[in-house]
């Protein structure tokens, strides 16, 4: 084989020709040897993320869903607790839940899951906001389903936003923060 060409794999190098048979097997333990290393090597979602120089510490508590992209679920600064926007996404499947009233349920749980993992209860909600696509439609669902997780209030301030579009094509999504002092 002093002539031929060699070809790089994802895991080691073996000898390329185009008359070579394509073996299903072998692609398939290859691909299953780099998902169980992409997997071994993968935080877990419940593993303590170092802080930052000045101590703002990364949140992801266990049962939350997976962020899909550059940004984390939220962060604890101090004595507040800043959430990202949650959308109605099933922590188990990691997929939007169906229909809208349980998904806009899911959006408001997934955001009240990661303010208490830090201790604060949806009484502690300095702000939130919601952004909806469809004002008209969704703000009846949104005053419902906060009505249910907070009572008869009092309710935290509320800014809600009708948007063009949201990640995925979602309806609704919440963010808020917290007041949750650290305790000593």
């Amino acid at each position: 084989m002093a002539n031929s060409e060699w070809k790089v794999s994802l895991l080691f190098a073996i000898p390329y020709s185009p008359f070579a048979r394509f073996d299903r097997g072998f692609v398939v333990k290859k691909v299953m040897l780099l998902m169980v290393a992409l997997v071994w090597s993968h935080p877990m979602a419940a593993e303590q993320l170092p802080l930052s120089p000045s101590g703002v510490k990364t949140l992801a508590p266990e049962g939350a869903i997976k962020p899909t992209g550059t940004w984390n679920l939220g962060t604890r600064a101090g004595d507040f607790v800043f959430i990202a926007g949650m959308r109605g996404i099933d922590p188990k499947t990691n997929l939007q839940v169906v229909d809208d009233e349980p998904r806009i349920r899911q959006a408001f749980a997934n955001m009240k899951l990661i303010a208490e993992s830090e201790g604060a209860t949806l009484r502690d909600a300095a702000r939130i906001v919601v952004y909806v696509t469809d004002m008209y439609r969704f703000r009846p669902i949104v005053n419902k389903i906060q009505e249910e997780f907070w009572g008869a209030g009092p309710y935290p301030p509320r800014t809600i936003i009708e948007v063009h579009r949201l990640n995925g094509d979602d309806i609704c999504e919440v963010e808020g923060t917290f007041y949750a002092p650290v305790k000593k």
